[in-house]
Protein backbone atom coordinates (compact mmCIF):
# COMPACT_ATOMS: atom_id res chain seq x y z
CA UNK A 1 0.00 0.00 0.00
CA UNK A 2 1.18 3.14 -0.82
CA UNK A 3 1.16 6.25 1.89
CA UNK A 4 0.56 9.50 1.40
CA UNK A 5 2.99 11.68 1.07
CA UNK A 6 3.34 13.45 3.92
CA UNK A 7 3.78 9.89 5.56
CA UNK A 8 6.04 8.37 3.83
CA UNK A 9 8.93 7.74 6.83
CA UNK A 10 6.50 5.08 7.54
CA UNK A 11 7.10 3.08 4.89
CA UNK A 12 10.85 2.60 6.98
CA UNK A 13 10.35 -0.60 9.50
CA UNK A 14 12.40 1.38 11.91
CA UNK A 15 11.07 4.66 11.75
CA UNK A 16 7.73 2.88 12.88
CA UNK A 17 8.84 1.07 15.32
CA UNK A 18 10.29 4.10 16.94
CA UNK A 19 7.41 6.04 16.45
CA UNK A 20 5.57 3.87 18.03
CA UNK A 21 7.93 3.73 21.14
CA UNK A 22 8.11 7.39 21.52
CA UNK A 23 4.38 8.06 21.39
CA UNK A 24 3.52 5.88 24.15
CA UNK A 25 6.94 7.26 26.00
CA UNK A 26 6.38 10.75 25.40
CA UNK A 27 2.66 10.28 26.84
CA UNK A 28 4.08 8.54 29.90
CA UNK A 29 6.28 11.45 30.50
CA UNK A 30 3.86 13.97 30.62
CA UNK A 31 1.22 12.10 32.48
CA UNK A 32 4.48 12.16 34.70
CA UNK A 33 5.49 15.36 35.07
CA UNK A 34 1.24 15.83 36.12
CA UNK A 35 1.61 12.78 38.86
CA UNK A 36 5.18 14.20 39.95
CA UNK A 37 3.55 17.69 40.63
CA UNK A 38 0.14 16.32 42.18
CA UNK A 39 2.31 14.28 44.53
CA UNK A 40 4.30 17.51 45.49
CA UNK A 41 1.27 19.41 46.20
CA UNK A 42 -0.26 17.05 48.23
CA UNK A 43 2.94 16.48 50.50
CA UNK A 44 3.59 20.10 51.05
CA UNK A 45 -0.15 21.48 51.61
CA UNK A 46 -0.37 23.08 48.02
CA UNK A 47 3.47 24.75 48.43
CA UNK A 48 3.98 26.46 45.07
CA UNK A 49 7.40 27.11 45.77
CA UNK A 50 7.69 23.55 46.22
CA UNK A 51 6.31 22.87 43.13
CA UNK A 52 8.74 25.70 41.60
CA UNK A 53 11.87 23.84 42.96
CA UNK A 54 10.83 20.37 41.86
CA UNK A 55 10.05 22.09 38.04
CA UNK A 56 13.32 23.57 38.43
CA UNK A 57 15.77 20.54 39.12
CA UNK A 58 13.50 18.62 36.72
CA UNK A 59 14.69 20.76 34.05
CA UNK A 60 17.95 22.92 34.16
CA UNK A 61 19.32 19.69 33.61
CA UNK A 62 18.26 19.82 30.25
CA UNK A 63 19.39 23.40 30.10
CA UNK A 64 23.12 22.87 31.52
CA UNK A 65 23.81 19.14 29.89
CA UNK A 66 22.52 18.60 26.68
CA UNK A 67 25.35 20.19 25.12
CA UNK A 68 27.49 17.28 26.50
CA UNK A 69 24.59 14.75 26.04
CA UNK A 70 24.96 15.65 21.94
CA UNK A 71 28.61 15.07 22.18
CA UNK A 72 27.73 11.67 23.76
CA UNK A 73 25.62 11.36 21.06
CA UNK A 74 28.19 11.91 18.31
CA UNK A 75 30.77 9.58 19.95
CA UNK A 76 28.44 7.06 20.73
CA UNK A 77 25.85 4.61 19.07
CA UNK A 78 22.95 6.06 19.20
CA UNK A 79 20.88 3.39 19.55
CA UNK A 80 22.22 2.03 22.57
CA UNK A 81 22.96 5.44 24.38
CA UNK A 82 18.96 5.54 24.16
CA UNK A 83 17.80 1.87 25.29
CA UNK A 84 20.50 2.77 28.00
CA UNK A 85 18.83 6.47 28.92
CA UNK A 86 15.11 4.93 28.69
CA UNK A 87 16.40 1.87 31.09
CA UNK A 88 17.78 4.40 33.29
CA UNK A 89 14.05 6.69 33.22
CA UNK A 90 11.99 3.47 33.23
CA UNK A 91 13.99 2.22 36.70
CA UNK A 92 13.55 5.88 38.30
CA UNK A 93 10.13 5.91 37.29
CA UNK A 94 9.12 2.93 38.64
CA UNK A 95 11.26 3.75 42.43
CA UNK A 96 9.58 6.66 42.87
CA UNK A 97 5.81 4.96 41.73
CA UNK A 98 6.51 2.03 44.81
CA UNK A 99 7.45 4.42 47.32
CA UNK A 100 4.48 6.65 45.85
CA UNK A 101 2.38 3.44 46.18
CA UNK A 102 3.56 2.00 49.60
CA UNK A 103 2.97 5.76 51.25
CA UNK A 104 6.77 6.23 51.73
CA UNK A 105 7.48 8.74 49.57
CA UNK A 106 8.75 12.56 50.70
CA UNK A 107 9.34 15.53 49.17
CA UNK A 108 13.25 15.02 49.25
CA UNK A 109 12.27 11.66 47.44
CA UNK A 110 10.57 13.65 44.37
CA UNK A 111 13.32 16.23 44.28
CA UNK A 112 15.87 13.86 43.77
CA UNK A 113 14.17 11.73 41.18
CA UNK A 114 13.44 14.83 39.49
CA UNK A 115 17.01 15.74 39.54
CA UNK A 116 17.67 12.64 38.23
CA UNK A 117 15.26 11.97 35.35
CA UNK A 118 16.28 15.54 34.13
CA UNK A 119 19.93 14.42 34.14
CA UNK A 120 19.02 11.03 32.05
CA UNK A 121 16.86 13.63 29.29
CA UNK A 122 19.78 15.48 29.13
CA UNK A 123 21.12 12.85 27.37
CA UNK A 124 18.36 11.28 25.65
CA UNK A 125 17.22 14.35 24.07
CA UNK A 126 19.79 15.38 21.53
CA UNK A 127 20.42 11.23 21.17
CA UNK A 128 17.21 11.03 20.09
CA UNK A 129 16.83 13.85 17.71
CA UNK A 130 20.23 13.04 16.13
CA UNK A 131 19.07 9.44 15.48
CA UNK A 132 16.16 10.10 13.41
CA UNK A 133 18.65 10.78 10.47
CA UNK A 134 19.78 6.87 10.96
CA UNK A 135 16.57 5.72 10.99
CA UNK A 136 15.10 7.34 7.54
CA UNK A 137 18.22 8.72 6.20
CA UNK A 138 18.62 12.24 4.23
CA UNK A 139 16.17 12.17 1.63
CA UNK A 140 13.24 11.18 4.19
CA UNK A 141 14.03 13.41 6.82
CA UNK A 142 12.44 16.74 7.00
CA UNK A 143 9.25 14.24 6.65
CA UNK A 144 10.32 12.26 9.24
CA UNK A 145 11.38 15.44 11.90
CA UNK A 146 7.47 16.81 10.55
CA UNK A 147 5.74 13.48 11.70
CA UNK A 148 8.25 13.37 14.91
CA UNK A 149 6.68 17.02 16.21
CA UNK A 150 3.04 15.64 15.16
CA UNK A 151 3.47 12.60 17.75
CA UNK A 152 5.35 15.03 20.49
CA UNK A 153 2.47 17.75 20.07
CA UNK A 154 -0.29 14.97 20.23
CA UNK A 155 1.66 12.90 23.06
CA UNK A 156 1.78 15.81 24.94
CA UNK A 157 -2.08 16.61 24.55
CA UNK A 158 -2.46 13.40 25.15
CA UNK A 159 -0.41 12.66 28.41
CA UNK A 160 -1.58 15.13 30.71
CA UNK A 161 -5.33 14.49 30.05
CA UNK A 162 -5.15 10.80 30.66
CA UNK A 163 -3.18 11.67 33.76
CA UNK A 164 -5.81 13.41 35.28
CA UNK A 165 -8.34 11.19 34.48
CA UNK A 166 -6.43 7.76 36.35
CA UNK A 167 -5.33 10.80 39.21
CA UNK A 168 -8.79 10.74 40.22
CA UNK A 169 -9.92 7.28 39.89
CA UNK A 170 -6.28 5.43 41.35
CA UNK A 171 -3.99 8.38 42.57
CA UNK A 172 -0.39 9.21 41.41
CA UNK A 173 1.46 5.95 42.43
CA UNK A 174 -0.19 4.14 39.49
CA UNK A 175 0.11 6.97 36.90
CA UNK A 176 4.01 6.82 37.68
CA UNK A 177 3.97 2.93 37.53
CA UNK A 178 2.42 3.08 33.93
CA UNK A 179 5.21 5.51 33.02
CA UNK A 180 7.71 3.30 34.07
CA UNK A 181 6.25 0.64 31.83
CA UNK A 182 5.41 2.98 28.77
CA UNK A 183 9.28 2.90 28.90
CA UNK A 184 9.26 -0.67 28.31
CA UNK A 185 7.76 -0.15 24.93
CA UNK A 186 10.43 2.45 23.70
CA UNK A 187 13.11 -0.09 24.62
CA UNK A 188 11.31 -3.26 22.82
CA UNK A 189 10.98 -0.99 19.48
CA UNK A 190 14.96 -0.33 19.92
CA UNK A 191 16.23 -3.34 20.34
CA UNK A 192 13.56 -5.09 17.60
CA UNK A 193 15.49 -2.39 15.12
CA UNK A 194 17.26 -3.69 12.17
CA UNK A 195 20.99 -2.10 12.46
CA UNK A 196 21.93 -3.05 8.85
CA UNK A 197 19.07 -0.85 7.92
CA UNK A 198 20.22 2.22 9.88
CA UNK A 199 21.91 4.51 7.59
CA UNK A 200 25.49 5.67 9.47
CA UNK A 201 27.53 7.49 8.73
CA UNK A 202 31.41 7.29 9.44
CA UNK A 203 33.02 9.13 12.46
CA UNK A 204 36.46 10.82 11.88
Amino acid sequence: MTLPSGLRSLSVRNFRLFAAGQLVSVAGTWMMVVAQDWLVLSLTGDSASALATVTALQFTPLMLFTLYGGRLADRHDKRRLLMWANTASGALALSLALLDLSGAARLWHVYLFALALGTVNAVEVPARMSFVSELVGAELLPNASSLSAAYFNVARVAGPALAGLLIGASGTGWVMLLNAASYAGTVAGLRLMRTSELHRSGRA
